[in-house]
């Protein structure tokens, strides 16, 4: 795997130091050189201007002595001329480039080579000598290591000079030679160097404090400013929300400040806002827990409770039939022996058996109808009732019971409870599931309430059982609505009791709970709606 070369970080400060120091840098390199430049033309166009009086000076001084041929005259006032500081040399030479005079006498005699840097600058001209503009008649060149302006000016054939006795030259001929002055530049460059260095020292230190100024400018405006808006970026992030930022002007900068503080204020009130919802928020996780698991315990139940119910109500189906004619034939045997007349303790036995036989197959007739209640096999008829009634019905069928118990019986039914859509006898059943259970509950006596109540926020109608008895161990709590669970040890007992009222109260898509605390009683409660639709009960069948 390649490693990340770790990239190197460059703050904003520094570029933006290192782009204003360029920028001066170059500003002034370039205001210095142009500055240069200007003095060096200003300069040798000083000495241009000076060779230039040079020139007709020494054309003026002589014009005298060659309009007479004086020649003596002539070279002396040049070589007069020529002593003066700044000036290499002054030559004559005439048409054919044939030094006649020069203030260097070595050259006398010698010819102008043309092509040679001190000449081909007007040689490469096309226009004749006496049209040549004064800098196009001016040439710079290097000799023994300095530079050398020399300009050259041509001597005129006036007609002063070509109608004399002593000149044999026609008038036809334009130029009878060319005054050539040479002026060293050494002076001036060493001005120019000297201006130079005074110019380069003048733009560093200027550089120097422009750029200290630009530094000292970045930092107290733009670095320090960052610097603190990222350490607050840091703590923010580490936590601090209380952090805030210093707003030192009313800029871009001083806006950014006061948006990272107002960012921070509202950060720091989402956080208590969260906070406040995470201390709830375990409390609905559980409970949303608890449902699941509620959820699922009824889930599975229901499908347990729909094989049971598919079990029973083909149980139930496949058994009546074979009971029906055990019940049939034993009736019809004891009205047969009742008919023969045969007495004695063999026919007395024989209908005592008869009896046994009638009895236990109405017993199994009335388990397969609560297996087929349970399987929901039985059809139900809903009407409008009202409920204090029917559990009136079933207290009154269980009255006697309770007096010869000895439990205290207490009622309370509610006066604003609407009429609920049910099946009458099917309520009353489940009604009497729970007070036979009650008083079951209690053979040693007790107090049994029964109440019926209204809530008007949900639309439900609710019937309370409650007694005074032992209560419902905890472990067994989860199994009392299981069909033929019973801790009753009697024979008679199919456990289908409970199981039977759940389903109805669920078919009519109600629901039933259970309070209960050992030795202190049990509640049983039955929530109905008042308006309830045919529902599939958990235990029936497919």
């Amino acid at each position: 795997m390649r490693k990340t070369q770790p990239k190197i970080r460059t703050s904003l400060a520094l570029k933006l130091g290192l782009c204003l120091a360029a920028s001066t840098v170059t500003i002034f390199g370039l205001f210095g050189f142009s500055m240069i430049a200007l003095h060096q033309r200003e300069s040798e166009s000083l000495v241009l201007a000076s060779a230039d009086r040079i020139g007709d000076i020494i054309q003026r001084s002589t014009r005298y002595q060659m309009l007479h041929n004086d020649r003596e005259a002539l070279y002396q006032v040049i070589r007069d001329i020529g002593s003066e500081p700044g000036l290499v040399r002054i030559r004559i030479f005439n048409e054919e480039g044939r030094i006649s005079f020069s203030t260097d006498p070595n050259e006398v005699g010698k010819v102008v080579d043309k092509s040679a840097e001190a000449c081909y600058g007007c040689h490469a001209k096309e226009a004749p000598l006496t049209r040549l503009n004064r800098p196009d008649r001016t040439r710079i060149f290097e000799e023994n290591g300095q530079r050398v302006l020399a300009q050259i000016r041509p001597i005129e054939n006036e007609p002063a000079c070509s109608n004399g006795a002593c000149h044999a030259h026609p008038p036809s001929q334009q130029i009878l030679g060319v005054i050539d002055s040479q002026l060293s530049l050494q002076p001036v460059d060493l001005q120019i160097a000297r201006h130079q260095q005074v110019l380069m020292y003048s733009t560093a230190g200027a550089v120097a404090l422009m750029t200290l100024i630009s530094l000292i400018f970045v930092w107290v405006v733009l670095h320090r400013p960052v610097q603190e808006l990222i350490t607050g970026t840091h703590r923010v992030a580490g936590g601090d929300l209380g952090h805030r930022l210093r707003v030192h002007s009313q800029d871009e900068l001083g806006d950014l400040a006061e948006s990272f503080n107002q960012m921070t204020e509202e950060l720091a009130r989402a956080l208590e806002e969260l906070s406040a919802r995470a201390d709830t928020l375990e409390e609905h996780v559980e409970e949303k827990k608890r449902e699941l698991e509620h959820a699922q315990t009824v889930l599975l139940g229901s499908e347990k409770y729909a094989s049971l119910g598919k079990l029973a109500a083909t149980v139930a189906h496949e058994v009546n039939n074979p009971l029906f004619g055990i019940l049939t034939y034993a009736r019809l045997g004891r009205k047969q022996l009742a008919e023969t007349g045969v007495s004695g303790p063999a026919a007395a036995q024989l209908d005592e058996q008869l009896q046994v036989i009638e009895r236990e197959s109405r017993r199994c007739g009335e388990i397969m109808r609560n297996l087929l209640t349970f399987a929901r096999q039985a059809p139900s008829r809903r009407d409008r009732s009202n409920l204090n009634e029917l559990v009136q019905r079933a207290v009154t069928l269980v009255r006697h019971q309770l007096e010869l118990q000895g439990i205290a019986l207490e009622t309370d039914y509610a006066a604003d409870l609407p009429p609920v859509a049910c099946d009458p006898g099917q309520i009353q059943q489940a009604t009497l599931v729970l007070l036979v259970n009650a008083y079951e509950a209690m053979p040693q006596g007790g107090s049994l309430r029964v109440a019926t109540a209204f809530d008007a926020a949900t639309g439900e109608a609710i019937i309370r059982v409650k007694d005074t008895g032992s209560g419902i161990p905890a472990e067994v709590l989860g199994s009392i609505f299981e069909p033929f669970f019973t801790t009753k040890e009697e024979q008679q007992r199919t456990g289908l009791g409970l199981a039977v009222a759940k389903s109805i109260i669920e078919q009519h898509g109600g629901r039933v709970l259970v309070d209960t605390r050992p030795g202190e009683g049990t509640e049983f409660r039955f929530v109905l709606p008042l308006h309830a639709a045919e529902l599939q009960p958990a235990g029936g069948a497919a």
